[in-house]
């Protein structure tokens, strides 16, 4: 297996050469290339959906953005503060009854996910710290620093690669009904809860789009009371890729990247059909939190929009609200709208890099937001946790 492994990624270098692929300003192609090896999952594997059916209380953890400026030489430094302080959460609500059963991470895991080095040598040794000594399982989702983005396909390709190389291990295989076979798109299910992994930078692809929508079309929603998506790209973000509002063609289309105006268009939609609860994302370097309400069938439902890009990358500040125009116009029909549940700060020491744990009891979910700065956290009018539920 491992001399086919190695075979396939001397097929993709000799394909990368003969097609005079030189890389791009932003990602150049590295002059020797680097198989990423698999990090090691954890000694106990996340359950069965039916071996965990019966769990309803439970917490785990989410957070995005690690990439750094020493990637390749050296462990990424402020992502292995955060590391070591989730060591900590985890190790003080193992013995509670919320335990931390998973991490979700939503992307950038290296400065160039097309540099081999960058993955064994900074990223995937920290990763192993919380699945060998936390001993908990490990999920990601591409960002556009691991990947790259089209229409570079050959870099895009090779970071593709990369990433499932790195992951290999820690998510559903191929051939899982759980798995787009050739994505980094796959699903699982814990207890009450169901997690999709999207890969937002071609959230445009329709074959993705088809394939989620069918995993939400035949979810048991009388066992799975709670699904989240994480991704790269925030639906909505107040950091500088958030986009300026109301934008220079604020009458025709919402002044976003076109990943975020994919996501907004498609799959917002499609969560809000299937009442989808919490999405995770990052891409701007910080904390924010939404929170959209609309209708269904005379329904009111509520999904929580959390911005985690603080794992460790350069940290980014407010920088004015997004456009929305258009899309709030676009559902005026299920009567969508938008609250600002609380904004990152204009300095950087208001922006600490960070991570999320969610508590999920039953029917109900709460926040807290970890940071790892020498001065506690506390982004909610003084206070570092949160309730997401609407009073019935």
């Amino acid at each position: 297996m491992r001399k086919l492994a190695i075979a396939r990624f001397a097929g993709l270098v000799i394909a990368l050469a003969l097609a005079g692929i030189e890389g791009t300003a932003q990602q150049p192609i590295p002059t020797a290339l680097v198989p990423v090896r698999s990090i090691q999952p954890p000694d106990t594997p996340l359950p069965s959906e039916a071996d965990s059916a019966r769990a309803t209380r439970f917490s785990f953890i989410a957070y995005g953005d690690t990439r750094s400026q020493v990637d390749g030489l050296a462990l990424q430094p402020d992502h292995g503060a955060v590391v070591d302080a989730m060591l900590a959460r985890i190790k003080a609500l193992a013995s509670t009854a919320f335990p931390v059963r998973f991490v979700v991470q939503s992307g950038d895991a290296v400065a160039s996910g097309i540099d081999g080095a960058q993955w064994n040598v900074s990223f995937s040794p920290l990763i192993e710290k919380l699945t060998r000594a936390g001993n908990v399982p490990y999920f990601f989702a591409a960002g556009n620093h691991d990947v790259a983005l089209p229409p570079v396909e050959a870099t895009r390709a090779l970071g593709l690669h990369n990433t499932l190389a790195a992951i290999s291990r820690l998510i559903p295989p191929e051939g899982s009904p759980r798995r787009l076979n050739g994505y980094p798109t796959y699903a699982f299910g814990y207890g009450n809860l169901f997690a999709i992994a999207i890969d937002s930078n071609i959230a445009a692809d329709p074959l993705q789009l088809a394939w989620v929508a069918d995993q939400l079309e035949h979810l048991d929603r009388t066992r799975y009371r709670h699904v989240i998506a994480f991704f790269h790209h925030a639906v909505f973000s107040s950091g500088p890729h958030g986009g300026s509002s109301p934008g220079p063609s604020a009458a025709v289309v919402d002044n976003i990247e076109p990943p975020t105006e994919a996501m907004r268009n498609l799959y917002l939609p499609l969560f809000r059909k299937h009442q989808v609860r919490i999405t995770f994302a990052g891409h701007d370097h910080l904390f924010d939190h939404w929170v959209e309400r609309y209708t269904v069938a005379g329904i009111g439902y509520r999904r929580d929009d959390v911005v985690s890009g603080g794992g460790g990358a350069p940290i980014y500040t407010y920088g004015g609200e997004p456009a929305m125009q258009q899309y709030l116009a676009a559902g005026e029909a299920e009567n969508v709208r938008l609250s600002h549940l609380m904004k990152p700060g204009t300095t950087a020491a208001e922006n600490p890099h960070h991570f999320v744990v969610i508590q999920v009891d039953g029917d109900r979910l709460s926040l807290e937001v970890v940071g790892t700065a020498a001065i506690p956290y506390t982004p909610y009018n003084g206070r570092s946790q949160i309730d997401l539920n609407d009073p019935i």
